[in-house]
């Protein structure tokens, strides 16, 4: 039932801010029904390898 610091997702990095703007009090329990913890993760793979271009070309949301 601790409350401590929850980082927001997808903010803008600003430095003399950070911790005001990037944080919120929260206690995981009153707010979630399940929390998942990852200790390891790994990059995703593509479903279809890449034709021809480059990633220049597909910035910033091809596949």
């Amino acid at each position: 039932m601790k409350r401590r610091l929850q980082r927001y997702i997808g903010v803008i990095y600003r430095p003399e801010s950070e911790l005001h703007s990037h944080y919120l009090e929260a206690s995981l329990p009153q707010q979630y029904e399940a929390f998942l913890w990852f200790d390891e993760t790994f990059p995703v793979t593509p479903l279809q390898k890449e034709q021809g271009g480059g990633a220049a070309e597909m910035f910033p949301t091809g596949l």
